[in-house]
């Protein structure tokens, strides 16, 4: 899953970003809100962590200029002031959540996951294709209840795939979506990490859950065809 975090606290960013990314998330982080709502409206987050107090344009004006283009992305408020006044202001122009600093980072990671789930694409904690099972709890992957050992990158490329069952994404999706916005690489990351999924998904079983849709991407599906 992929997080924008707008923090122009350095210490603060890093203390994030890191404790996010050994959670396997993708995480972009900018340090301004007009480069904030640029990356907001640009890019399909599944969660945005924006703090009220930046340089150029405030976290609240960011929050209203995002709920114009997006009324459905999971935000996240942070802000060292924890006055009623502000919070009501916030939760008004559209933030599902609001953190008062100084906060411990186990304290960000539930309410991170909380919004996650309340999220418009399937948040469910298991997910399901025919028998295979991905636990975001956990974080663990059983095909036919045999664990299945994964990479935090093809981790959370399965995960991807596995909360959009059925529809096909393409190269560009997966990348924007599973690495984060410091990746400069080639789309054939993907082909690669694919394949490495389907040796330890897919290899043993007769029925194919990952698809390839020729020139158009990949799914996870019952309807399995393809490479």
């Amino acid at each position: 899953m992929r997080i924008l975090l707008v923090e122009d606290e350095e210490k603060v960013s890093r203390f994030i970003v890191r404790g996010l990314e050994a959670e396997r998330f993708a995480v972009d982080a900018v340090a301004d809100g007009t480069t904030g709502l640029d990356f907001a409206s640009a890019y399909d987050y599944d969660l945005i962590i924006l703090d009220i107090l930046l340089p150029g344009i405030t976290g609240t004006e960011v929050l209203r200029g995002l709920r114009r283009v997006n009324a459905n992305v999971p935000v996240l408020m942070l802000t060292a002031r924890d006055a009623l006044a502000d919070k009501v202001e916030n939760f008004e122009a559209g933030a599902d959540d609001y953190l008062t600093k100084p906060f411990a980072f186990a304290e960000l990671l539930v309410r991170v996951k909380a919004l996650l789930r309340r999220g418009a694409v399937n948040r469910a904690n298991v997910l399901r294709v025919a028998d295979l099972e991905l636990d975001r709890l956990s974080q663990t992957v059983k095909r036919s209840g045999q664990k299945i050992e994964l990479t935090s990158k093809e981790y959370a490329l399965l995960e991807y795939l596995m909360a959009n069952a059925g529809r096909v994404l393409s190269r560009t999706m997966i990348v924007e979506h599973v690495w984060d916005q410091s990746f400069d690489g080639a789309t054939n990351i993907v082909d690669v990490y694919v394949r490495h999924l389907r040796n330890k998904v897919d290899e043993t079983h007769e029925k194919k859950l990952i698809r390839t849709v020729r020139g158009v991407g990949y799914a996870v599906s019952v309807e399995a065809e393809g490479v």
